[in-house]
């Protein structure tokens, strides 16, 4: 079934889609909704086929790539759901440590797209991690659906212990030069966003499109932040004006950018939120930035 192109997709069917794939509403009345916009020879099943990811064609570092080893690790979470598991990449033809950069995965846990981005962060030069918050429910369990039904089961704060237990598995990593930063997606931006809270000797954090801390928690941040927004992402956009506020009284270091026209998960390259502009210039800055910070 062919697949339909983010320009053929109405902006009302992709705020629908976010509100599913946040939980406000379930499948069914996704479903439900998305009929509406199944006229003419636009089928209700050509739509749901074009909104789910696609793991299969998107993928950007092919196995067996030369430019790093990636391999499944386990690490402690004392404080959060015990032993986790997550893919540690490293690249190769390095001399030396290099920084380390935990990869945050969306409110789904640890699915291709994710490992994707670990990889990627490795070929730039860093030793990464990329934690599965789903561990502790057996992991993963291999479509998105399923794993947002999963990461509803546990505890958001849980979760946050288990990252930054990850920091603290690099920090010491013998390949790691000790400085290390964090990038996230959507949960993954909250995450990332509250990892600069509760680490003062956090190198560097990158949120993208991340639900925004308190003013009162703004104010423990120490690291310095770039912040991603999708110009289109009304949900998560309505909480930064604030945000930029308590950064502003607390001087904390930061740099935020807007992508406009750009959906939240526009970095996303497996749905067609994906914005390939925005993702590649966004990418681009996130790398720049840790290059700086985490030497």
């Amino acid at each position: 079934m062919k697949k339909l192109s983010k320009d053929e997709i109405n902006q009302e069917i992709f705020d629908l889609y976010d509100d599913y794939a946040h939980n406000k509403i379930d499948r069914r009345k996704f479903v439900e909704k998305l009929s509406v916009y199944a006229i003419g020879g636009l089928t209700l099943s050509s739509l749901m086929s074009s909104m789910m990811p696609d793991y299969q064609t998107t993928r950007l570092i092919k196995e067996g790539d030369e430019r790093l080893t990636s391999d499944y690790i386990n690490y402690d979470s004392p404080k959060g759901g015990g032993s986790i598991k997550g893919l540690l990449s490293k690249p190769t033809g390095t001399s030396g440590k290099v920084p380390g950069v935990v990869v945050v995965h969306e409110n789904r846990g640890l699915n291709p797209y994710i490992e994707d981005v670990g990889r990627r962060t490795a070929v730039d030069g860093f030793i990464s991690l990329a934690p599965d918050a789903l561990t502790p429910l057996g992991g993963y369990p291999g479509t998105d659906d399923e794993g947002r039904t999963m990461q509803r089961k546990r505890d958001r704060n849980e979760m946050l212990e288990d990252f930054i237990a990850a920091y603290d598995y690099l920090v010491k990593h013998p390949d790691c030069n000790g400085k290390v930063g964090v990038v996230g997606f959507c949960f993954g931006g909250w995450i990332s966003n509250m990892m600069a809270v509760r680490i003062p000797t956090l190198s560097a954090a990158v949120p993208f499109y991340g639900g925004q801390p308190s003013a009162e928690d703004t104010a423990k941040i120490k690291s310095p932040l770039m912040l991603q927004y999708g110009g289109l992402d009304k949900r998560v956009n309505a909480g930064w004006p604030a945000y930029e506020e308590a950064l502003k009284a607390n001087n904390v270091e930061h740099q935020a950018f807007v992508y406009e026209g750009a959906n939240h998960g526009f970095h996303n390259n497996t749905t067609p939120r994906y914005d390939e502009a925005a993702a590649t210039l966004a990418w681009e800055r996130t790398i720049g930035f840790f290059k700086e910070k985490l030497a």
